[in-house]
C-alpha cells in the first residue's frame, strides 16, 4: 500500500507519545500500522496543548509522508 491510499486509515488509529507535543515542539508518536509499529513526527491538533510521553492518542490527521495531528484519548 503507498502513503497515499494509506491517509484515510490512519485517522482514527491510536498511538502512544514517545516524544513530548506542544507549542514549539516537535513530538513524536507510536502507531500500529502495516502489522507493526511505527514512529511518526507529532503535533498537536489543538493549538497550545501538550502531551506528555506515554499518553495514549488518536490521529485526527495525517500529512505525508511521516506526519501526524493527534488528540489525547482520555484528555490532557
Amino acid at each position: 500500500m503507498d502513503e497515499t491510499s494509506m491517509d484515510g486509515s490512519m485517522v482514527g488509529l491510536l498511538g502512544r507519545v514517545t516524544g513530548t507535543i506542544g507549542p514549539g515542539l516537535v513530538g513524536e508518536v507510536i502507531l500500529r500500522i502495516r502489522g507493526g509499529a511505527e514512529h511518526f513526527l507529532a503535533y498537536a491538533a489543538s493549538s497550545g496543548q501538550r502531551i506528555e510521553v506515554g499518553t495514549l492518542v488518536t490521529v485526527v490527521e495525517h500529512l505525508p509522508p511521516r506526519t501526524v495531528y493527534v488528540t489525547a484519548v482520555y484528555g490532557v
